[in-house]
Formats: C-alpha cells, structure tokens, sequence
C-alpha cells in the first residue's frame, strides 16, 4: 500500500497561535528542542503541555510589528513599571484581548529600533515596506523522513532570479562576536538550512539566500546583518537531517527518549573536554 505525499503549501493570513499550534508538522524550534542539550521526550512534553506567554518576548514581538508590519495589536500603557495593581490589570486585560501590552518607554524604544532599522543602509532597503511578505506559513513534507514540516518567515523578498529571506532578531547586543555566540547557542545554524530548504519545496525559486538580521537592544539600537558560511549551513543542515530521523523514529514507535535512553548500566559522566585538558595538565603529570 502506498500513502500520497502531502503537498507543499504556502499560507498567507494564518495566525501565530494556529501555526504554532499545529501538531501534524515539526518546526525548526521543534528539531533544535529534539537534539542534545535538549532530547525527543523534553519536545514531546512541551508540545503537548503549550508554555504560558512568556513577558521578556513582548519587546521582541513589538520590533517585528513596527519593522515587519505584521504581528499582534499593541497597546501602550502610559506608566513607569508594573509595580501598581491597576497598570497590571490593564497589562492583564490586553493580553487577554491578545495585544502586547507596552509601557510607554519601552514602546518609544520599540519606536526607535524601527526608525534605525529603516536608516541603516543594509537592513532599511532589505525590509523596505512593499518589497516582500511578512509571515507566511509554508508546508512541507521532508523527502528522505516523510515528516511534515512547517516554516514562518519573518520576510519574503522576490528578486529577479533571487528569493532572499530575512529573519529578523532583537538582541541585548549586536556586535559580530555576540551574534556568532548566540548562532552557535540557539542552533540558528539549523534554522537558516531549514528554512531554505522549505523555501526551495514550496515556491521552488530561481536561487534562495538567507539573511541574519540582528539588533541590539540597547542604544543606539545598532544593527549587524550577516549570511552564515557554507560550512556552518552544512553543520546545521546535517544537524536538521538527524533530528527529522529521530522525529520520524519516535513518531512511529511511540518513544520519545530522554537523553540517557533505554539502558542495563549506569552510563559514566566526564567534564567538558577543555576542563579535562587543562585539569589533566595541573594535576595528572
């Protein structure tokens, strides 16, 4: 017997919550949660156990609206901190109405990120407003695992024979060596090849580039845009490939394993290879 191929799809208006709330596909935060430090039964259970809204995003949700144009209502609430119970309440109140509830310095903050972003002489043109399309939802289903997968670009940019996709990230700051340290950190490496690879499933574009766009948040709110080297897209491409496996493994059999697995002994435990090196030097001649 065999089974059809879902087909690839792109989804213009679908919401955030019914994107992320769709369990028929893995996302690229789904496959970093799967691979080591994280492990398939600590994705399961946040999957099926959603997070509460997490405050320290709001910042973040605010700059995508004001730089992408797209995302949930804001609402500015005119005090200095949270401390008294009526400003919480209106806090309480608009995220109940699904807004991002704002004080008034940190929405002129947000302001001010949207105006640097709009002035640098990179990132201004690549997120010029009409040029491209702010969070599409697009589907696939992985060729090599059969595993649905799922992608929301931040920005969508049709160029003559060039599709660029521009993910845009707020950080506490921007400079190159912070940005490659938070890459390595929250497996961005893996989310530009994915995101690529949906791309070329869905639209089937002439060439496809990926595009870091980082900014701190901090003032002046500086900005640094970058493209990962090939050999690091290879590292996180092949990254991607063996959690879909995994994904693929634990969806058909029903065991979603922690990071020790089914096991008869007690596994041995070392210390991070550079502790061993230089603890090894001062104590074991």
């Amino acid at each position: 017997m065999t089974t059809s191929v879902q087909p690839s799809v792109v989804i213009d208006g679908m919401s955030a919550d019914d994107y992320h709330a769709d369990r028929d596909s893995v996302s690229s935060t789904g496959l970093r949660k799967i691979l080591a430090p994280g492990c398939p039964a600590q994705f399961k259970y946040d999957r099926d156990n959603p997070q509460p809204h997490k405050k320290e995003f709001d910042l973040g949700h605010a700059a995508h609206l004001l730089v992408l144009g797209d995302g949930p209502e804001l609402e500015v609430i005119d005090a200095p901190d949270w401390k008294k119970a009526d400003t919480r309440e209106l806090r309480d109140l608009a995220y109940a109405e699904g807004k991002v509830p704002l004080l008034t310095k940190d929405h002129d903050m947000v302001q001010a990120m949207a105006a640097a972003i709009r002035q640098h002489p990179v990132a201004g043109p690549l997120f010029a407003p009409g040029t491209g399309v702010a969070e599409q939802s697009i589907f696939w289903t992985d060729a090599a695992t059969g595993v649905r997968c799922r992608i929301r670009p931040d920005w969508l940019k049709q160029l003559p024979g060039l599709t660029l996709c521009v993910d845009y990230k707020t950080i506490k700051a921007a400079d190159p060596e912070t940005v490659s340290k938070a890459i390595r950190d929250h497996g961005y490496h893996q989310q530009d090849p994915f995101y690529i690879d949906g791309i070329w499933a869905a639209l089937q574009p002439e060439d496809v580039r990926f595009v870091f766009v980082f900014q701190s948040k901090i003032a002046p709110y500086l900005i640094t845009v970058r493209e990962l080297t090939d050999q690091v897209r290879d590292i996180g491409r092949a990254k991607n490939e063996r959690a879909l496996r995994v994904f693929a493994d634990c969806t058909a059999t029903g065991i979603w394993p922690d990071w020790t697995g089914p096991v008869t002994d007690i596994p041995t435990i070392s210390i991070p290879t550079w502790a061993v090196i230089n603890e090894s030097e001062e104590y074991l001649k």
